[in-house]
């Protein structure tokens, strides 16, 4: 029987299964289901996959979520890019409908459509949780981040957390912290001089998450096309936001700015202005929650025109880069194939190639982020005991009782 094979020839066999394909694996067979639960194992298969030069990235589409991989190999060779669908994600619960995702070594935090529940899970270990947030405001524009603080040298003793903010009222944002380790919430209202907008996307490195940021306007202010921008950062070792970060670009209104998270150490940055078709994506040489330096050469930078010929949406135009072939990916609404995704695969010395990317549901709510995803063993911590209500105060804000 197929379940008898020896431990190695069933190693190599599971080697080469899809991270969608493990959860079913494990309950068709006792004996696989103790294989791939083995360090050993989990080592070898998470290290075959980062070596592969394949990006896999997680989708939301439908209100659920999806498996895509991206594959460069030879580009530069006269070799074509290439997109592999490798399908729906197995589902959390029947019945969920998911809204918006974050991801932070190896675990995905789904907000649900409903936003009365957020969930953490491990794809590749099929392990869940659940927290419910303070506030259920639908009205509310909530963001939020899952990371990591550095407590811990170890990767496999890592303090997960997950943040939640909003903006409240006037210059007033209110934050809440969830922990793995413990069943407190943390609610903190501070004074807040700067916005993030509704379609920013963070880009966790390193533990922590970064937000394109913009400096708030006064609601009484006139028509205003020229604002302050920024980076801002959310220490998850200090639980701050960081101060403003600068940028090695400016922005105007509807001017297109994403961030993407180069191999969880540095961050780039893909801007395009309104009024013109120029490109440009620009890479950190040190990013820290408090510090930030940009190499002095941009990444890349590319006249559209001849290209593509119009311009990507400022709500739009999630992106992957890959530095080694100097190249970036970037997906979008396709331009001629209504109803259609569509992959930019744009390089130096007009270097392009347009690759189908799926069906663009319509039942997305928003142009669907890309998140970058890496299987991963961090385990997730489940709650243990009942829920402790505590007043919780940090200099300079007003904590109010959860």
């Amino acid at each position: 029987m197929i379940s008898d094979l020896p431990r190695d020839v069933a190693e190599d066999v599971l080697s080469r299964l899809p991270v969608k394909s493990m959860k079913a694996v494990r309950f068709a067979c006792k004996n696989w289901n103790t294989v791939s639960k083995s360090r050993r194992f989990r080592k070898r298969y998470l290290a075959e996959i980062k070596a592969a030069s394949d990006f896999m990235v997680v989708m939301v589409m439908d209100f659920g979520l999806y498996l895509r991989s991206v594959n460069l190999h030879g580009i530069h060779k006269s070799l074509e890019p290439s997109i592999n669908h490798q399908g729906k994600l197995f589902h959390l619960i029947d019945g969920v409908e998911i809204h918006k995702v974050c991801h932070c070594d190896g675990l995905l935090l789904c907000i649900p459509r409903d936003g009365t529940r957020m969930v953490v899970w491990n794809p590749y270990l099929g392990e869940t949780r659940w927290f419910e947030p303070i506030a259920r405001d639908p009205k509310l524009a909530s963001y939020y981040a899952i990371g990591y603080d550095q407590s811990s040298k170890s990767s496999c003793r890592r303090n997960y957390k997950i943040l939640r903010y909003f903006h409240t009222s006037g210059d007033r944002m209110r934050y809440e912290v969830y922990y793995f380790n413990r069943n407190d919430t943390i609610p903190i209202t501070i004074l807040s001089d700067w916005e993030v907008l509704y379609h920013a996307r963070g880009a966790s490195v390193k533990g922590n998450t970064y937000w394109f940021a913009q400096e708030k306007i006064p609601p009484d202010s006139e028509e205003i096309s020229e604002i302050a921008d920024f980076l801002v950062c959310f220490d998850f070792t200090t639980e701050r936001f960081g101060p403003r970060l600068s940028l090695p670009i400016h922005s105007y209104v509807e001017d297109t700015v994403t961030l993407y998270s180069v191999r969880d150490e540095q961050l780039a940055v893909l801007y395009q202005p309104w009024n013109t078709h120029f490109l440009e994506i620009w890479i950190t040489n040190k990013i820290e929650p408090n510090a930030v330096s940009w190499n002095s050469k941009v990444f890349l930078a590319v006249d559209m025109i001849p290209l593509l010929g119009f311009n990507f949406p400022c709500d739009g135009a999630s992106f992957l880069v890959d530095e080694e072939k100097k190249v970036a990916v970037v997906i979008e609404t396709a331009k001629e194939k209504e109803g259609r995704y569509a992959a930019y695969v744009i390089g130096e010395d007009g270097y392009f190639k347009e690759m189908d990317f799926g069906e663009a549901s319509p039942n997305n709510l928003e142009y669907p982020p890309i998140i970058p995803y890496v299987p991963s063993l961090a385990q997730i911590k489940q709650r243990t005991g009942k829920k402790k209500k505590q007043i919780v105060k940090h200099p300079g804000t007003k904590a109010k009782k959860t």
